[in-house]
């Protein structure tokens, strides 16, 4: 099966002029797309960034001129109202040329928590986040919006500039509630898992046939130690499970969350080195599970050059091959 090879803009390990750098490096050395996360936060004090994620966009928009654009994800629902997120995505689109998907999340409170509303329980999120998806598609339609829900509320709202290319809204799931939303509300399905039965419970919700976005941390480095070290320093946290991810409030939380992770326990699960073949292997399981896109993670603010060479010298004819995109 096809699978798209993308680039993603880590907001948390690197300055907004590095991140659009990057990127227009990615989009010369021929990745397929690109992604943003959008955090207010980093995971850990050592990743040591997060720019606004819209304003290096934008940046980014105007530096690239072919690679696609997507947020990985945004939360509509805490730090932004909807009806901003709407704005922020029409008018991202009309300054990339239609190269932008807007990825929707329910969040975590490690970034949402700021704007000092608590954290509600994962059912009241969710609830908070199918009112933010309906403001965001009724924008969309264009006219005027008034809007009242449980959670928010529009008084009269229009999105004056809207582009030609309406904006797909691919929305993130971890499992059955968040599938049906995806299904019924979005065009593309995102996921951190290569689980095959999260695709299969999107299409019966109705997204049968609308792409599926995933998202693979690796670790390229010549020296293997040193690549497992990085690895280990920035990235211990990922294996926590998505429900731990969400609930924890701060970078100190996620360091005592992984104090017992250890280098051995990261080099199991993020490819770590230059060997060419584990890359594929783990994103073969992606493959497999139906996904038709997938965005690879660089651990490392400043190891992307080299890995940007390495892509286009060694894993990208390999993926071409393997993949056939």
């Amino acid at each position: 099966m096809a699978m798209q090879l993308g680039y993603t803009m880590m907001t948390e390990q690197a300055g907004p002029t590095d991140l659009v750098r990057h990127v227009v490096g990615a989009e010369e050395v021929g990745f397929d797309f690109a992604v943003s996360s959008d955090h207010f936060f980093p995971w850990l004090d050592e990743m040591g960034h997060s720019p606004n994620a819209w304003v290096t966009l934008g940046a980014a928009a105007q530096a690239t001129s072919r690679i696609p654009l997507m947020t990985y994800v945004t939360c509509p629902t805490f730090r932004y109202h909807p009806a901003v997120v709407a704005q922020q995505a029409a008018t991202l689109q009309l300054v990339s040329g239609g190269r932008f998907t807007l990825g929707l999340g329910a969040g975590e409170n490690l970034n949402e928590h700021i704007v000092g509303g608590g954290w509600p329980g994962a059912d009241v999120r969710q609830e908070a986040f199918v009112e933010a998806i309906q403001v965001i598609r009724e924008l969309f339609d264009g006219g005027y919006v008034n809007f009242r829900g449980e959670h928010f509320d529009v008084e009269s709202a229009k999105l004056w500039d809207l582009p030609d290319k309406r904006v797909p809204i691919g929305i993130a799931i971890s499992g059955k509630q968040s599938a049906e939303i995806a299904g019924e509300l979005g065009d593309v399905m995102i996921a951190v898992e290569p689980k095959g039965e999260l695709g299969e419970m999107f299409e019966a919700a109705g997204g049968a046939g609308k792409p599926k976005v995933g998202q693979l941390p690796i670790c390229y480095d010549t020296d293997k130690d040193a690549a497992v070290k990085r690895a280990h320093s920035l990235f211990r946290w990922f294996g926590l499970g998505w429900k731990v991810n969400a609930e924890l409030p701060g970078p100190t939380a996620f360091d005592s969350a992984s104090s017992f992770v250890t280098p051995d326990d990261v080099a199991e699960s993020i490819p770590c080195g230059d060997d060419v073949d584990a890359v594929l292997e783990a994103a073969k399981e992606y493959a497999d599970a139906g996904f038709t896109q997938l965005a690879l993670v660089q651990i490392g603010g400043d190891e992307q050059q080299p890995f940007l060479e390495w892509t286009q010298r060694t894993l990208l004819p390999a993926w071409r091959e393997a993949f056939g995109s």
